[in-house]
């Protein structure tokens, strides 16, 4: 069956425009020329997408789309917003309504239907993901070496260990992984072994085979530390694919995403069911994480996604700024701080061990057992 698309816009020239080229496409088009009149369409049509603009007599798009959001049968309904209006405090007011993508006239009609088709790949793995799906949680940072790793790797065990609950954690870094070294590990290569491979070779089995089981209760995907591996890095539809299963093979899965210099960004971001920012409370990374913080609100991180920040201290904490300092600069608060825990860190990597199991009854271990439980509360029950 074609998907259903509902037009909203006043306009008649930009209806026609859209309707015959999503028709020429094999999509069925439904019309409406007011906000009143979408929000009864969708209750009679049931549309996989709906496009719609803004400036509309009576309802304007912003309230229509906050309308369907709070309803149940299209709360998870992609919506385009398709409109004239350019600035950047219209794209934000258009997110934080719950818009998918913001989009402005004019626009080559080939980008307007390479947006539509992803926006309908996106819901059909949202659906597939309402079975046996796992929930995606990203951890990222502005700057390089400012913890991600660690904290990924620790609240995936931390997360495994409270909840009883199969947690998978992998690594996105092609030739950058390093939990191989941290942890002992004897197959360091399972994530660039799936990038190198061809789309049809790539399966549920195939995936599982470069999982390594851990003594900590999690299984691993790591992403290699040899440089040659890089290149990897670039295969974005096989990189798509491997999320898609390990998301089939585990309740959680936390990504160390690293920075957001990757090649593959936008397919990791697209997997994630929210994101965990890492921050070091130093002037330069908060004013980078700002920056940052702004570009993900933009596709939704921080209004229809979760977006936490966390801030991770490795040097004296009478140079660095304390959170109040961070959060002003950054404009939103931090959930949580991670104090410098420096002889604990060279326990844990002497002993090729999780920081958390240095002191399972530490400040660390307490920080991180509360992540969990927050991320617990957003993840859906089956």
């Amino acid at each position: 069956m074609a998907d259903k698309i509902l037009v909203v816009d006043d306009d008649p020239d930009t209806v026609k425009f859209i309707n015959i080229m999503l028709s020429r496409l094999g999509y069925t088009v439904v019309a409406a020329t007011s906000g009143m009149e979408a929000l009864e369409r969708v209750q009679v049509d049931h549309p996989d997408l709906i496009i719609l603009d803004v400036m509309m007599p009576g309802m304007d798009g912003y309230e229509v789309s906050r309308n369907l959001r709070r309803n149940p049968k299209t709360a998870t309904t992609p919506i385009l917003m398709f409109t004239a209006k350019t600035t950047i405090e219209d794209k934000l007011a258009g997110y934080d309504a719950g818009v998918n993508l913001y989009l402005t006239k004019p626009i080559h009609p080939i980008d307007l239907q390479a947006n539509i088709r992803n926006l309908l790949t996106q819901k059909l793995s949202k659906a597939e993901a309402t079975g046996d799906h796992g929930y995606v949680v990203g951890i990222l940072s502005a700057t390089g070496g400012a913890g991600v790793s660690t904290v990924a790797l620790n609240l995936a065990i931390t997360y495994a260990k409270k909840y009883n609950a199969k947690v998978i954690a992998a690594e996105m870094k092609p030739g950058q992984g390093s939990w191989a070294l941290d942890l002992n590990l004897t197959e360091p290569v399972g994530l660039a072994n799936l990038l190198g491979m061809e789309l049809e070779d790539i399966t549920m089995e195939a995936v599982s085979k470069e999982l390594i089981q851990t003594n900590f209760g999690i299984k691993v995907l790591s992403a290699s530390n040899q440089t040659e591996k890089v290149e990897y890095a670039a295969a974005t539809p096989q990189l798509e694919l491997v999320l898609g299963f390990l998301a089939s093979l585990a309740s959680v899965v936390v990504l160390d995403i690293g920075t957001s210099f990757h090649p593959g960004f936008n397919a990791i971001l697209n997997k994630c069911n929210e994101l965990i920012m890492v921050v070091e409370p130093q002037p330069v990374p908060i004013k980078r994480s700002k920056i940052l913080a702004s570009e993900l609100h933009l596709k939704g991180f921080g209004s229809i996604k979760t977006m936490s920040t966390v801030l991770v201290n490795r040097t004296r904490s009478d140079i660095v700024l304390n959170i109040s300092q961070v959060e002003q600069i950054l404009g939103y608060p931090a959930v949580m701080g991670f104090p410098p825990v420096v002889e604990q860190a060279y326990r844990a990597a002497d002993r090729a061990v999780p920081l958390i199991t240095v002191q399972p009854d530490g400040i660390i271990a307490m920080q991180f057992n509360t992540l969990a439980s927050q991320i617990n509360e957003r993840v859906p029950t089956h």
